[in-house]
């Protein structure tokens, strides 16, 4: 989570401490048996789950890590454990059911979408933000779109919500373009350019 102040003006306020939800998704989705990657697929199958509004056996709760802590870290291993433990202790025949499934996927999503939300709109209300950017792979889910406008549409309704269109709601390539784009006019030495996979914003 990022307080941007100006462009070039950055200040990193949260991260991560293990998985991050892009990650969450995957192997969450991996423990399932669903596709790669995990984000779409679970998605789908929690809309699926969401339009049918299914009756019958309800099946587990998971948890909200970090939720309630005070700073605006991340994280999302305990996530994916707990998902790992409620899948193995059902039987194969429940493990490979439709509505377990479907059921699964709609609440990893809303566990996700609902500590995204929580710590971003309490970075907001402390930092006195003007507006909300969202950006990476994460933000093209739309269940996470539109539950973000409406808390803050009823919570923070002078709070801009800005999000790009989902074709650009990728990896970090579009993000880096853009950056780019509005440092066009600084002059750089391409063969003094080293390449740092880890660089920090």
């Amino acid at each position: 989570m990022i307080l941007m102040k100006g462009i070039g003006e950055y200040k990193l306020i949260g991260e991560t401490r293990d998985d991050a939800a892009g990650e969450c998704f995957d192997k969450a989705a991996r423990i399932l048996g669903l596709g790669y990657p995990g984000g779409p697929a679970i998605a789908a199958q929690a809309k699926k789950n969401i339009a049918k509004k299914n009756i019958g056996v309800t099946y587990a709760s998971l948890p909200r890590p970090m939720m309630y802590t005070k700073d605006y870290d991340f994280s999302f291993s305990g996530l994916k454990t707990a998902v790992l433990y409620e899948f193995n202790k059902r039987s194969p025949k429940v493990r490979k059911s439709r509505e377990y499934i479907r059921q699964m996927c709609k609440e990893i999503q809303q566990s996700i979408i609902d500590v995204l939300i929580h710590k971003t709109l309490k970075a907001a209300k402390d930092f006195r933000a003007r507006s909300i950017i969202l950006g990476g792979g994460v933000t093209a889910n739309q269940e996470l779109r539109k539950q973000f406008e409406e808390r803050i549409n009823k919570e923070i309704p002078d709070t801009k919500y800005l999000i790009p269109d989902t074709k650009y709601s990728t990896d970090n390539a579009a993000m880096i373009a853009l950056a780019a784009y509005f440092h066009k006019n600084k002059k750089a030495d391409l063969r003094l350019i080293k390449v740092d996979a880890n660089l920090k914003i």
